[in-house]
């Protein structure tokens, strides 16, 4: 299996920690030159020491302001990058009745709008070399709505259909687009999911998360690096005929294939 990435360049978001981070090391370690992006530089930094090469850039930039989209974008008009990972954290959990406008607003700025205008910096080297992959990380939350993220939910789907016609476009041109669906991963993201339940519901975190591993047929919650050993399969030339689809990682929690 051909896995090799030694002459690909990457961009991955949201880097610094979590599964961003996870994605950044598993690339490195197939040889992809690996461009870190999030706000806070010297997590970057000490992510950097963690990947295998020396070949690695770090971009400090926060994708929820105007300034850190543009700085990311002028990068961009001097660089090719062969894959993209699109990994933005998700809207703060609750109920999508009680969402304001603003919340709404700011995440379609940093998930759609951001995602949309990275990919049109990036497509034309890509359509030259015949090689690119775009891999959008979601949530699967895009076949049945997660309660608590209302917002995240409606962003979400919004990101898969976005892709699923970008892909369609993209094809003949030897460049995917595909989502990885990530379930309950062990990462910030979701010990802040639990802590709000648990708030929400009186009861604690442990009750919580014995609850949330309860659904999940593996009885375990995932871990990062099981989303980025994805990442880099669907990065690489033996992935070349999966496009536009949605991939689950949730030990089978999801009820729907």
């Amino acid at each position: 299996m051909n896995l090799d990435l030694k002459s690909r360049r990457a961009l991955v978001c949201g880097s610094s920690q979590g599964i961003g981070k996870a994605i950044a090391i598993s690339l490195a370690s197939e040889g992809a030159a690996v461009t870190l992006v999030a706000r806070n530089k010297s997590k970057l930094e000490e992510v950097r020491k963690q990947l295998n090469g020396s070949n690695h850039l770090v971009l400090p930039v926060d994708l929820s302001e105007k300034g850190g989209l543009e700085t990311l974008l002028y990068h961009l008009s001097d660089n090719t990058y062969d894959i993209v990972i699109n990994n933005t954290g998700g809207p703060a959990p609750g109920d999508i009745n009680e969402a304001e406008i603003g919340q709404f607003q700011k995440a379609i700025e940093m998930h759609l709008f951001a995602s949309h205008q990275i990919m049109q910096k990036v497509l034309p080297s890509m359509k030259k070399k015949q090689y690119g992959r775009f891999i959008n990380v979601i949530s699967t939350s895009v076949k049945i709505p997660i309660k608590g993220l209302g917002v995240s939910n409606t962003i979400r789907g919004a990101m898969a259909s976005w892709s699923k016609t970008l892909s369609l476009e993209l094809g003949q041109f030897g460049i995917t687009v595909n989502n990885i669906l990530p379930g309950f991963i062990d990462t910030d993201r979701l010990r802040g999911l639990i802590g709000s339940i648990s708030e929400k519901r009186g009861l604690s975190q442990d009750a919580i998360a014995d609850e949330m591993k309860s659904t999940i047929p593996a009885g375990r919650f995932g871990e990062a690096g099981e989303i980025g050993n994805l990442a880099t399969f669907l990065a690489s030339p033996a992935a070349a005929y999966i496009n536009g689809v949605n991939i689950p990682v949730d030990g089978g929690r999801t009820g729907s294939m």
